[in-house]
């Protein structure tokens, strides 16, 4: 009898903890499954590269420039503009074909707090790895399998890649893409120019595919933060190209206007591509100048029914 009350006190902080851990698991398992239940408008991997041609200052020029995009009205309001009001995403740095940590995982960002809280976990996130090589491949495997686990429904899956060289350990950086296409996963690419001049031409034939992909290449690392954010508000409003699509060849890179409504943007673009012509003036460099301006009107005037995509070689 003189152990019956130590043996109920025992039996009731044993019941207590069955309740509490019954408690944790079910609350785990509701918020995992509301999580997986969450539509988003696009799942998107940041994968960046830090091999040992990325210097610090030049990966801190790269960290900065996504955490500013992020915090941009008009990312913010592109975002906000899709079928589900949010996109879901993740960072990873990369370099050698096994070489992957996850920076930032992945965030649902639907309204400017979000946002700021997905800058800010960018901002904080140290530079993990310093060499092993360039795997664009092992970067395409890794960013492919976060998105297939990814607790979230995305409508499309997108994987950016953006480095400053050629793949050059494990498999061929095609068959990676290749087998994330057929899987419904796109890439795009943001190919930085400062070793390899030509890496453009590469991320368009070996790196991007899927629906619009396309290429948007960074002649130096100072310019990497403009180009974040002309990628981002193209790749989030990223509509398929209709069968009414306009592809027009600029120097290698095809500009393509989707047309739902007005057909003003259309007008513009062939406004300005003769004028161009007509005036032997650098197609390109124009087309930097004004991609701003033109952003901002796919924005306002259109509520991005209208979507402008620049394009490379999509498989």
């Amino acid at each position: 009898m003189l152990n019956a009350e130590p043996r109920r006190s025992r039996l009731r902080i044993a019941w207590l903890a069955v309740g509490m851990l019954t408690w944790v698991v079910t609350f785990v398992a509701t918020t995992a499954a509301a999580f997986a239940s969450t539509p988003v408008a696009v799942q998107l991997v940041l994968s960046v590269d830090v091999s040992g041609s990325v210097s610090q200052d030049r990966f801190e020029l790269q960290r900065q420039g996504y955490a500013a995009a992020f915090r941009d009205a008009q990312v913010l309001q592109a975002i906000q503009s899709t079928s589900t009001g949010s996109i879901a995403v993740a960072m990873v740095q990369w370099t050698g074909p096994s070489l992957h940590i996850v920076a930032v995982d992945w965030t649902l960002i639907s309204d400017a707090a979000s946002a700021e809280h997905f800058a800010a976990a960018i901002e904080a996130a140290p530079r993990a790895l310093f060499g092993g090589g360039t795997s664009i491949s092992g970067a395409i495997d890794y960013a492919r399998d976060m998105l297939a686990r990814a607790p979230f429904q995305g409508e499309r899956r997108v994987i950016d890649v953006s480095g400053d060289g050629s793949n050059n350990r494990g498999r061929p950086a095609e068959d990676a893409r290749d087998e994330a296409v057929q899987a419904g996963v796109a890439i795009n690419g943001l190919p930085i120019l400062t070793i390899e001049p030509d890496l453009d031409e590469y991320y368009r034939r070996n790196v991007i595919g899927g629906p619009g992909a396309f290429v948007i290449a960074v002649q130096r690392y100072e310019d990497f933060a403009a180009a974040v954010r002309k990628k981002l508000i193209t790749e989030i409003a990223g509509i398929p190209l209709p069968k009414h699509a306009v592809d027009i060849g600029l120097h290698k890179v095809r500009v393509g206007v989707r047309q739902t409504g007005e057909r003003h943007l259309l007008g513009l673009w062939r406004l300005f591509v003769d004028h161009a012509g007509n005036h032997g003036l650098d197609v390109l460099e124009m087309l930097d100048g004004a991609s701003d301006a033109l952003a901002g009107e796919v924005l306002e005037r259109t509520g991005l029914e209208d979507g402008v995509h620049l394009l490379g070689d999509g498989r």
